[in-house]
């Protein structure tokens, strides 16, 4: 305890608000067993550790015992993360669990497909434990019971279990070209997997040539503009909102170009709207950007029905060069 000499103010004691005592009982009141905790993860782990060698034959046993035994750490570390910042690096774990099993296995043995199997299995178990903790933040502070919470999620993931493969299914079944480059749905990140889990395998050799040098060059480029844009924040210069993003940049070469086309629409829209009514724009923007992410992502699912009918588009829109159009049209006119 301080005391207050030398001018010092008595130290302030910190009073807990009788809703914070109440969300604190209820939530402390309702919780899980820690043997029936354990004994869940190590059942899952037992029926993983027979099941997944027969889906994925280079994934052996005792690679899922290494990764069940690991998992546990690595998921409260994410779990923790994630609650202090709203970000989960499961996929981060799961590119540790490529490069390691991957490199365990070797290129005679399937390492690639064991190292992608093995990723699949880290970030479910790393990614449900933050998804839970977040869950069991907001049951926090909605008092609502953890258990149910629990519950509620074991009957999600259930579900998952099977409508998952069902829309997978649909969607392989009503798209050809599903996951290929260049098609409608290119799964860029599959390749970037896949390109990682050769990597382990195979050591930076497979890598194109200067690709290395062109990864430190960009990286360090990323550090610097950085730091050029905090020290500009930091001096309230004016120019400092007018320098780009490194991460930002980064996105459309991952996911292709028209979702920078997306966001570069979406910005025009909320430049607008701020500007004919800033207090609208700030209030409404997340739910209106909410409503058109979620539209796009349902329209999807009767998107791939109609592929899947066969039924075609009534009229079809395509973009030409101009001297492709002139050719066009004289051809049409002639």
């Amino acid at each position: 305890m301080a005391l207050p000499v030398d001018g010092n103010s008595p130290p302030k004691t910190l009073t807990v608000s009788y809703d914070d005592q109440r969300r604190t009982q209820l939530f402390l009141t309702d919780q899980i067993p820690t043997w029936f905790a354990v004994a869940g993860y190590v059942a899952i782990a037992a029926v993983s550790t027979a099941t997944l060698p027969h889906i994925f034959p280079q994934l052996k046993w005792y690679y899922i015992l290494v990764i069940y035994a690991c998992a546990p750490t690595l998921a409260f570390c994410n779990a923790y993360g994630c609650g202090l910042t709203d970000w989960s690096l499961a996929s981060t774990y799961g590119k540790l669990a490529i490069f390691t099993i991957g490199a365990w296995a070797g290129a005679a043995h399937g390492g690639v497909l064991a190292g992608l199997a093995s990723c699949g299995v880290m970030m479910n178990i790393v990614s449900t434990a933050s998804d839970l903790m977040q869950d069991f933040k907001t049951g926090y502070l909605t008092l609502a019971s953890p258990r149910s919470m629990f519950i509620s999620q074991v009957i999600g993931t259930a579900m998952g279990c099977v409508i998952s493969p069902c829309v997978f299914w649909l969607f392989y079944k009503a798209f050809d070209d599903l996951g290929l480059p260049g098609s409608q749905y290119p799964a860029p990140f599959a390749i970037v997997y896949r390109n990682m889990a050769i990597l382990g395998v195979e050591g930076f050799s497979t890598l194109p040539k200067n690709c290395l040098k062109l990864c430190y060059i960009f990286f360090c480029g990323a550090i610097l503009i950085n730091i050029f844009k905090d020290v500009m924040e930091k001096k309230s210069n004016k120019f400092a909102k007018f320098i780009p993003l490194p991460m930002a940049m980064a996105i459309p070469f991952y996911i292709g170009p028209y979702f920078a086309i997306d966001m570069c629409v979406g910005s025009l829209i909320l430049f607008v709207w701020g500007k004919i009514n800033k207090a609208k724009a700030d209030a409404f923007a997340p739910a209106v950007a909410s409503g058109l992410i979620c539209g796009d992502g349902i329209w999807t699912l009767p998107s791939s029905i109609l592929a899947l009918a066969g039924v075609k588009a009534p009229i079809c829109m395509r973009f030409f060069s101009r001297s492709t159009n002139t050719r066009i049209d004289n051809w049409l006119g002639s």
